[in-house]
């Protein structure tokens, strides 16, 4: 397809950072949300960029996820956002695992001021994070290290976990697809957090907008396994049906201190 300069410094963004909000494409074109939603609606058409709820990525790959720093900028705002409407609900004195992922690594930073917590991770980021603070145990699973995000997977890092049964789950997924599966890339990082789901009396799934209607290869967990939601958008459709069918309680974080509950 034929595109214009404006049409191609978008595309060179979107693939530099792995995804955008629109907001975030105008403010760097220096044009209205109008002009942006027309290209991206272009470019999604030819099949360069791939749109989402509120933004556009890259084609998504079903068998790889994109890189560790294109992860860790997406939608920063956003996670952490979600991170701090998990903080305001996670009580003091409690068991936590936190698991894998550029979300949950928010949430270790919203959690510095907690008192009397004690966090299994297989996430040397949020080991490294939460060491800060005086008044958390941080426990860290065995295992084979990730070099590329500092991931704690297999098979020994599986049985690590089923030593133990917590209060609260944190878990992170790299996809949310629209028959309510849960989803991942890497079937090792899978095998543990199914685990860390069997391990906890409460399950917390953090995902921002941008893993909505989202593939990945391998499936973790259905929504039915988890107890709440936390996001930063309105989930778009088919997933509210698909979250009250499966009684799964929905935080929505829609400001810096402000979240809003939606109960099945």
């Amino acid at each position: 397809m034929n595109s214009n300069p404006r049409q191609i410094k978008l595309l060179d963004a979107v693939r530099a950072r792995g995804a955008l909000s629109v907001e975030q494409l105008a403010e760097m074109l220096g044009v209205t949300l109008q002009t942006v939603r027309r290209d991206v609606q272009r470019l999604a058409d030819g099949g360069l960029l791939t749109r989402f709820h509120g933004g556009v990525r890259v084609p998504s790959s079903t068998t790889e996820n994109i890189g560790y720093s294109q992860r860790a900028a997406l939608n920063a705002e956003g996670k952490a956002r979600i991170a701090r409407a998990v903080a305001q609900q996670v009580p003091n004195d409690c068991s936590l695992i936190l698991n894998i992922g550029t979300t949950t690594e928010a949430i270790a930073h919203a959690l510095l001021r907690h008192t009397g917590l004690r966090v299994i991770t297989n996430n040397l980021n949020v080991a490294a994070i939460l060491s800060g603070n005086p008044h958390c145990e941080v426990i860290v699973a065995g295992g084979s290290v990730r070099a590329r995000d500092r991931a704690i997977v297999g098979e020994a890092t599986v049985d690590f976990i089923r030593q133990f049964k917590v209060d609260i789950a944190v878990i992170g997924i790299s996809g949310i697809e629209a028959d309510g599966s849960l989803r991942d890339f890497d079937l090792r990082e899978v095998k543990v957090a199914q685990t860390i789901i069997a391990q906890a009396r409460q399950v917390w799934l953090a995902a921002d907008a941008s893993k909505f209607n989202r593939p990945a290869m391998v499936q973790l967990a259905q929504l039915s396994q988890i107890d709440c939601l936390f996001t930063d958008e309105e989930p778009p459709p088919p997933f509210p049906e698909l979250l009250e069918t499966a009684q799964v309680r929905c935080e929505i974080a829609r400001g810096p201190d402000t979240f809003r509950t939606k109960t099945p």
